[in-house]
């Protein structure tokens, strides 16, 4: 049966009432009686007439006019890039990752390779040969022709434990990706940034991300040297250290990804990242401990910080508080809130047509294609190594674009829930939430889907309680005001 409601979804900050309407992708700031008739509406089994009920409403009236409350629906749930896949991998790859080795000097307790998670990786003793990598090298080049820029990263296990592999793999990309802009990173635990390491990395200018999880007492609790399972905290801040001395250009680019444990003080880690000398003026990038709460909520007092924290930025952003008493976490956090909310066209009036899919999905591949020790090819990084869903193709046979194809319209999983999904225009899931015991799975994407949505609830109200308070995003354009 057509579902014959507003396609729609109603919320409120402390002073003022909002509607956001999914076909136009818009926020329209609508009185307290409008919300709660339209609420009405969203939640009872009677269809409301927009048509009949615009002769007494004039609210009602000017909306519909301009463009808002269409009970528009998708009718087919297809990735509109679904045609140009096989022309965006052979032609306009921009980035290769390498996993030179399966290998680590560390043993995290929280690390995707610990073995404390059910059905991901666990650490051997594989490492990639020359000729494979030389194989992704090409491969990369060669599909590629459409983009100017190409970066190849190093990712492991530990990658420095292969640190001549990388070098060879540095200097050969070199010498044949002539004529485009080469960048190169490289994620590690900084244990092994010695002197030679430090000075050939400078030299080729390589981005380094140093997985750093804060003061000693907290990063040593779970980043312990394999060998003798001490903290390595210590050990990295000398590294650190020889770096500011003898390549401080270097130095100034260094970036840090922090592992955040709830079950530690955020207070105590804000500190660290604001006053420790070694790192306070550095760039940050910031995750949950993977898999560790899964199964139980997350702590309590890490909520109510988490809250707090939050709420401080917000009093920075109007003028009410020093840059110095803030979180640097939440307010690096925050700024990637702050694009979003600059680059989303709020008075976009259209349709969503009558095929389309969620947001979230890329095309597997396209922007961080990985590459195993055994060559096999993956969306990114980040997926689950142990699935065969998530394997794309092999350096030797190229891509499996069908394998491809179904991983992008990962919406096709769960088709019925996504077309009558309010924030199906801001929905941040990709294949690597639809995994269960490495298996593509409707009910495991499903149980992902209440988070999306609060969390996209949680941001029309953060942006909608600034605008009210007087921020400014560049030249994001104002709420449509009622009409």
């Amino acid at each position: 049966m057509k579902n014959n409601k507003p396609f729609i979804h109603l919320f409120r900050t402390f002073h003022s009432y909002y509607v956001y309407d999914v076909n136009t992708d818009s926020i329209v700031k609508i009185s307290k009686d409008l919300y709660e008739y339209l609420h009405k509406v969203c939640t009872e089994d009677s269809v409301l007439d927009f048509e009949d009920a615009a002769e007494n409403n004039s609210a009602i009236s000017n909306l519909i006019k301009a463009g808002f409350l269409s009970s528009n629906r998708l009718e087919e749930i297809i990735h509109p890039q679904t045609d140009i896949v096989e022309y965006i991998l052979n032609n306009k790859l921009s980035m290769l990752t390498l996993q030179v080795t399966q290998k680590c000097n560390l043993r995290c307790e929280y690390c995707v390779y610990s073995g404390n998670y059910e059905h991901n990786r666990t650490h051997s003793n594989k490492k990639m040969n020359f000729e494979t990598a030389k194989k992704g090298i090409d491969f990369l080049i060669n599909h590629s022709m459409d983009s100017n820029s190409i970066s190849i990263g190093f990712y492991g296990g530990e990658p420095l434990l292969e640190f001549e592999l990388i070098k060879r793999c540095i200097i050969y990309a070199e010498e044949v990706a002539e004529g485009k802009e080469l960048l190169f990173s490289i994620t590690t635990n900084g244990t092994l940034l010695n002197n030679e390491v430090a000075s050939f990395l400078n030299e080729h200018k390589v981005s380094i991300m140093i997985s750093l999880d804060g003061p000693k007492e907290i990063h040593d609790k779970s980043r312990k040297l394999a060998l003798n399972k001490m903290g390595s905290f210590d050990l990295i801040m000398r590294n650190i250290e020889e770096i500011r001395k003898h390549y401080p250009d270097l130095y100034k680019k260094l970036k840090f990804n922090i592992v955040i444990d709830p079950e530690n003080s955020l207070c105590c880690l804000n500190e660290f990242f604001v006053n420790y000398e070694l790192v306070k003026d550095l760039a940050i990038r910031t995750s949950l401990v993977n898999g560790k709460y899964d199964n139980k909520g997350v702590p309590n007092h890490f909520i109510i910080e988490s809250q707090y924290e939050r709420f401080k930025v917000f009093l920075y952003e109007i003028g009410r508080l020093n840059i110095n008493n803030i979180s640097k976490i939440y307010y690096e956090q925050f700024q990637n809130e702050k694009v979003r909310m600059k680059d989303k066209e709020t008075t976009k009036i259209g349709s969503l047509g009558k095929k389309g899919h969620h947001s979230g999905p890329c095309i597997p591949g396209a922007l961080r294609l990985f590459m195993n020790v055994d060559g096999n090819l993956f969306p990114c990084e980040r997926v689950d190594e142990t699935s065969d869903d998530m394997i794309i193709g092999n350096i030797d046979s190229g891509f499996n674009i069908e394998k491809v194809k179904r991983l992008l319209n990962i919406g096709k999983l769960t088709e019925e829930n996504c077309k009558n999904c309010w924030a199906l225009l801001h929905c941040s899931l990709c294949a690597k939430f639809a995994l269960d015991k490495s298996k593509l799975s409707a009910n495991a994407k499903l149980s992902q889907c209440d988070g999306v949505r609060n969390r996209f609830d949680n941001f029309l109200k953060d942006y909608c309680f600034l605008k009210e308070l007087g921020v400014r995003f560049n030249d994001y354009p104002d709420i449509i005001s009622s009409l």
